[in-house]
C-alpha cells in the first residue's frame, strides 16, 4: 500500500476462495494472515527472511492485497473506512 493514509485505518474487509466476505480490525486481519501463512507450505520467497508468521503477515499488510495459497487460490484484503475521520 503506498498510501500512507490507509495504514491508518482500522478495519479490513477479507476475502476468502470459499467466497466467504469478512471485515476485521487491523489486529484480527494481522492474526489472520499470519494463520493462512502458518498453513502454507512454503512462504513466498521475499517473505522468508522474516522471523515469525506475525513479522511476515505484518510486511503483507503493508505491501500487498493478495496472498496466492496455491495455483488460482488466493486470499484477498482491503483497508476500509467504516466511519468518515473527525
Amino acid at each position: 500500500m503506498s498510501d500512507p493514509l490507509l495504514r491508518e485505518l482500522d478495519h479490513y474487509v477479507v476475502l476468502e476462495p470459499a467466497g466467504e466476505e469478512r471485515i476485521l480490525t487491523a489486529a484480527e486481519t494481522l492474526a489472520w494472515l499470519a494463520s493462512q501463512l502458518t498453513a502454507l507450505e512454503q512462504v513466498p520467497a521475499d517473505l522468508a527472511a522474516l522471523a515469525t508468521p506475525a513479522e511476515q503477515a505484518q510486511r503483507l499488510l503493508e505491501t500487498a492485497c493478495e496472498l496466492e495459497l496455491a495455483p488460482g487460490l488466493s486470499i484477498q484484503w482491503f483497508a476500509v473506512r467504516l466511519e468518515p475521520p473527525g
